[in-house]
């Protein structure tokens, strides 16, 4: 079958799920995974077949597309700061507003050298890396509390040829780990039970709920967590960064205020919403 005719299957298959520009990004995310070809290789070579057992590679993903599992998920990889990473159901996809909190991080402290860096919660290790690759050098250590999710991380590393320390570390039970900081930064779980009516099946269903969800009932307790680790593990002026849960801004900033810490400033996302804090020693 030629792949521009299988194009419509495709979309017509998904078209009651997704919408077209979500259905267009899949089909070339897809093209590229199975046969290394971009979209100007398909319209150079319209008349590239599918043999049979290709033919079946897209049929699986279709099918598992149809169940709302994230194509990162289904192809196992991802892109985040313009680096490859791999990615699996242990491991939060990384986003965009991700991708903004390490510019912001890179933005601020762009004349610093030789910086000493933690992430808290490194998950794929996304903000690790993309911070190494970034700040060369800098010492980044990375915490988590799945070892799974490090396992993906030290793998991620690899893929990109930087070298980040690893610790597999329950940041709720752990007062310090021996080190002072020049920065400490963190995307902690921060959605509120009460907003899982908000969240999309390819999220609510696939996506590490230890990674995602907090009890309503203490929605900032990792952020007071590192807040308070932040005080006795970060140098003098050192600063911490955080992504945060958009209703919270405000009540985020009171916590890291009542913990006295200085030049805090929330900021939005590329979308309008509160998203990023940073704050001073």
């Amino acid at each position: 079958m030629l792949v521009k005719n299988y194009k419509n299957i495709f979309a017509k298959e998904l078209s009651s799920i997704y919408d077209d520009k979500e259905i267009e990004s899949f089909f070339y995310l897809t093209l590229e995974h199975i046969h290394k070809k971009k979209r100007i290789d398909l319209a150079l070579d319209p008349k590239f077949e599918l043999n049979s057992s290709q033919l079946l590679l897209w049929q699986n993903i279709l099918a598992d597309l149809k169940k709302h599992k994230p194509i990162q998920y289904i192809l196992g990889e991802t892109a985040f700061y313009g680096l490859p990473f791999k990615v699996d159901e242990n491991v939060l996809i990384p986003r965009p507003e991700t991708e903004e909190l390490v510019d912001l991080i890179l933005s601020t402290n762009r004349c610093r050298e030789g910086l000493r860096i933690l992430d808290v919660g490194t998950g794929s290790g996304c903000i690790a890396i993309a911070l190494k690759m970034n700040m060369l050098s800098s010492q980044i250590d990375a915490i988590d509390v799945s070892e799974l999710a490090l396992n993906k991380a030290k793998l991620n590393a690899e893929l990109n040829n930087v070298a980040v320390s690893f610790f597999l570390k329950n940041i709720l039970e752990i007062e310090d780990l021996g080190v002072q900081y020049d920065i400490i930064v963190s995307n902690p779980p921060y959605v509120r039970t009460m907003e899982k009516i908000e969240i999309n099946p390819n999220v609510l269903d696939y996506e590490p709920h230890l990674a995602l969800f907090v009890d309503d009932h203490d929605a900032l307790l990792f952020f007071r967590k590192i807040a308070q680790f932040a005080l006795k593990n970060l140098n003098p002026e050192g600063k911490l960064y955080f992504e945060i849960n958009q209703y919270l801004g405000n009540d985020t900033v009171a916590l890291l205020q009542q913990l006295k810490l200085k030049n805090i400033v929330l900021r939005k996302d590329i979308y309008g919403n509160d998203r990023m804090i940073e704050a001073t020693l």
